[in-house]
């Protein structure tokens, strides 16, 4: 075993619960398949005082699908077994249909469907069945990027997967799960939970934080594939375990889950069968997070290094940073001070794409950081020597009014401009996307303008739109069935020869591109 530094790792450890401030917590180490490092606190509910444990069960929301893919896999031996049956789940699709792989890989270019259900209309705390998704997923036509070009999260791809698992084998994918992953891995009490409104044994989740106080969420969404799987922090130490028991086995299940996996340029991708691809100072690491309004979960795995790391809150701080913290800590590779370099002012503003029809916002943050907003959640980023802008997963680089955008996890590159000016008030009135069967109304309330998306699930909350030019808005979007919410959708005004608005093209980084026409 190579030595790691324990104490490094206690210190974070005990740490945790007065850096994330929540009702309560568990996170573990591994080290060459042994707990080396485990982290218990808080309370499970508060309201019944129940402390929190390690055999407590917590939803882990999206790490659920490495499981799901691990199952595919497990099954069916190569995921192009079930090409041809995802025809009948998308019987409307034009053109070329992604490939199962595709879908595993998050390179389908398919349009995330949890932001498929604001367009829909949904009421975030409303219920939403396996029925409602097999009717939202029918609905899609095209893809917002052409597939295995690019990397674009969407929950509808793993959806789609337990669907076709099941299908294919006339089981429930809690009865596969439980049979060929979690019993073999010794996940003694992990299952799969597809209704969000119960979760197994006593803990809740909470909404809220330190300032506005802890409410119990709420949640009725059902969901299967894209997550859905319970387990208590023992069980994720199981899995982990089994994974460096399999190591040496090259047709392990975690080691097929974790290849490497490539666009069609031949660039490498960020993301594969369930699982991210990500390096701290060049150690390679693979895991997922997941989260629910109440839940936050993550894990990650350095093979090379055989240490993993699991960190799961029943509230919504940062599961990412509390685990990447303790990664460091286990690899002697604590995150490193950087020089705050001064930001130059005329960075702050409004920038536009006109491929991908989206925006990207920059204004200062504390610390001399930029706060960014792009992608479903903020990004904060650091001004670098070289004069560019950087964070963890976007390379932003100035000159005058244009921004050149790099995204290399994502094989995304844009050229963005400036944009600014007072919005025009003709954008009131409704609008119609064919392809989803919905509208888009937008009114204008005294001086301001607030809109909303209505469709088979509801009518939506009226929500503030924000102009950031004559003809490009913002719709904040902080609420949605799934956690973290789309973010800020961006409406951009359509006009024909004459000048008026003959329809609207809205998006938002899950779900790109939505074509409105005006009623």
């Amino acid at each position: 075993m190579q030595a790691v530094d324990k104490s490094a790792i206690d210190t974070v450890l005990l740490s945790l619960s007065e850096q994330y401030k929540g009702p309560g917590g568990v996170a573990a180490v591994l080290k060459d398949g042994e707990v080396i490092a485990k982290q218990v606190w808080g309370y499970s509910d508060l309201e019944k005082r129940v402390p929190m444990s390690a055999a407590t069960m917590m939803p882990i929301c999206s790490v659920s699908k490495e499981f799901t893919c691990a199952a595919l896999l497990d099954i069916f031996g190569e995921a192009s077994v079930l090409d041809d049956a995802l025809a009948s789940y998308l019987p409307d699709f034009e053109g070329k249909r992604p490939a199962i792989a595709d879908l595993c890989n998050n390179q389908s270019g398919l349009r995330d469907y949890w932001a498929l259900t604001v367009i829909s209309g949904a009421d975030p705390e409303g219920v939403f069945t396996a029925d409602d998704a097999r009717q939202l997923l029918g609905k899609i036509r095209t893809t917002h990027f052409e597939t295995g070009t690019h990397y674009s999260y969407n929950n509808g791809n793993f959806r789609l997967l337990s669907f076709l698992i099941e299908e294919k084998t006339g089981r429930s994918l809690d009865e596969l799960l439980r049979e060929r992953i979690f019993l073999p891995a010794g996940m003694k009490t992990a299952g799969l939970f597809p209704n969000t409104s119960i979760t197994p044994g006593d803990a809740i989740g909470y909404e809220g934080n330190i300032v506005s106080g802890f409410t119990p969420a709420v949640n009725n969404i059902h969901w299967s594939g894209d997550a859905g799987v319970c387990a208590s922090l023992d069980d994720m130490i199981a899995w982990d375990q089994f994974i460096d028991a399999t190591r040496g086995d090259e047709n392990g299940i975690y080691n097929r889950l974790s290849r490497p996996q490539f666009y069609t340029d031949g660039k490498p991708a960020c993301y594969g069968y369930g699982l991210n691809h990500v390096n701290f100072d060049n150690v390679k690491i693979t895991g997922h997070g997941g989260a629910l309004r109440g839940w936050r979960c993550q894990r990650f795995h350095a093979a090379d290094a055989r240490v993993s790391v699991i960190v799961m809150f029943n509230h919504q701080a940062s599961a990412y940073g509390a685990a990447e913290q303790l990664m460091r800590a286990a690899l002697g590779i604590p995150k490193a001070k950087t020089e705050v370099l001064p930001v130059d002012a005329g960075w702050y503003g409004n920038y536009f794409d006109s491929a991908t029809k989206l925006s990207l916002s920059l204004t200062p943050a504390v610390g001399g950081q930029v706060h960014a907003r792009f992608g479903t959640s903020p990004e904060m980023m650091d001004m670098q020597a070289d004069g560019s802008l950087q964070s963890s997963g976007m390379v932003l680089q100035r000159k005058g009014d244009e921004i050149a955008l790099r995204r290399d996890g994502e094989n995304l590159s844009a050229k963005l401009h400036r944009v600014s000016g007072n919005g025009r008030q003709d954008i009131a009135g409704r609008y119609h996307c064919a392809e989803m069967d919905a509208d888009f109304v937008c009114e204008i309330a005294g001086t301001a303008a607030y809109a909303a998306f209505e469709g088979f699930l509801g009518k939506g909350p009226m929500q503030p739109l924000y102009a950031i030019a004559e003809d490009i808005w913002l719709l904040p979007c902080q609420r949605g069935m799934d956690a973290p919410a789309p973010g800020d959708w961006t409406v951009v005004a359509e006009r024909d020869a004459s000048g008026a608005i003959s329809g609207l093209t809205i998006g938002c980084w899950l779900a790109r591109d939505i074509i409105y026409k005006k009623v």
